[in-house]
């Protein structure tokens, strides 16, 4: 199992100690997410001060931006890493598209398809030399001068991994992805009960199978060295739950829980902004269905039980910088399926 760390920093520049630190301490990879700040600008410094470890967006937002650009922009971090770059895309929510992106949303799942697509397409008449001629319901893409044509990436064309927690976009994954993220609010019985056997049906249409793709399971952390910086993870944690489970897109990981309940309170403190008082409504049982709660090791434990026989690689969410405490947990877990 690999083991990936969220690399949250502040400033793109930290990422040159961050993802040194986490490349010593044997971290497969280090993975950015669109939160604050762009998701792609540290992953370029990340490359030059590192040599095997991988680099990941978990996500960049795709339906943002135009196939094209993204295509450059990835096509220029896989030669500046040697070949290292995971390319996460995940579509965010109608809201977040229409009113904080000012772009267009309509049946995401078929959109992200295309968007994975018409990438494709483009990577390829670079690599190839083919003509460029990608028409497709959303996107269109039929000129590519030799001014502003890249030469062959000697490193190949990046992977792509896709977000999903509907069965539509998780399908999407199987049919046209290199992997499928796990959205950080699932639970072990969402995810074998619904996303796996999503991603399966697209995997069967795509003619591959389970092996053919890895699954990155990010999982909410909340650890530390004392008691009291257990608790104050926690409480982040909670806060963090609180947002996801206020979000109508997420609600059937709560109706597997039957939790739906919590929801419209939820949802009405995130429209009166009040964003510190939800983790208030998010109870141990869900705080433990979610998230891997306690001591280094207690985590390790849990990240185990539950799902470690189902994923490829497991992508800690871990609040702060400290790397060595998130290496604890990872050194947790080779002690014990070493053992």
């Amino acid at each position: 199992m690999k083991l990936d760390v969220a690399m949250l920093i502040k400033n793109p520049l930290e990422a040159a100690a961050f993802a040194a630190a986490a490349e010593r301490e044997g971290f497969a990879s280090v993975y950015t997410f669109e939160g604050q700040h762009d998701p792609l600008l540290p992953l370029a410094i990340a490359a030059e001060h590192t040599e095997n470890l991988e680099l990941m967006t978990a996500i960049t937002v795709a339906l943002a931006r135009s196939p094209l650009t993204l295509a450059h922009t990835a096509y220029d971090l896989q030669l500046m890493s040697q070949g290292r770059l995971i390319l996460g895309l995940g579509t965010q929510v109608k809201a977040h598209i229409e009113r904080r992106y000012g772009m267009p949303w309509s049946r995401p799942a078929a959109r992200m398809r295309e968007f994975v697509q018409a990438l494709q397409a483009i990577w390829s008449c670079w690599q190839t030399g083919e003509k460029l001629a990608f028409e497709g319901e959303f996107y269109r893409h039929t000129l590519m001068p030799p001014t502003f044509t890249p030469e062959p990436n000697p490193y190949g064309i990046p992977r792509v991994f896709l977000a999903g927690v509907g069965p539509l976009m998780v399908q999407v994954a199987g049919e046209v992805g290199d992997g499928y993220i796990v959205h950080p609010f699932h639970t072990r019985r969402h995810l074998s009960e619904h996303s796996l056997p999503a991603l399966a049906r697209g995997l069967a249409i795509s003619g591959r199978t389970r092996a053919q793709i890895e699954v990155s399971c990010q999982i909410i952390m909340a650890t530390g060295a004392d008691a009291a910086t257990i608790e104050q993870a926690t409480a982040a944690a909670r806060r963090q739950i609180g947002f996801y489970a206020s979000t109508p897109a997420y609600l059937p990981v709560l109706e597997c829980m039957d939790r739906t309940d919590i929801h419209q309170p939820l949802l009405a403190m995130s429209r009166e902004g009040q964003w510190d008082r939800m983790g208030d409504l998010i109870d141990d049982a869900l705080l433990h269905a979610v998230a891997a709660v306690g001591t280094p090791h207690q985590v390790a434990e849990r990240i185990l039980e539950t799902r470690g026989d189902l994923v490829d690689r497991i992508s800690l969410i871990a609040y702060g910088v400290d790397i060595a405490l998130f290496a604890s947990v990872g050194n947790a877990l080779k002690a014990l399926t070493s053992s």
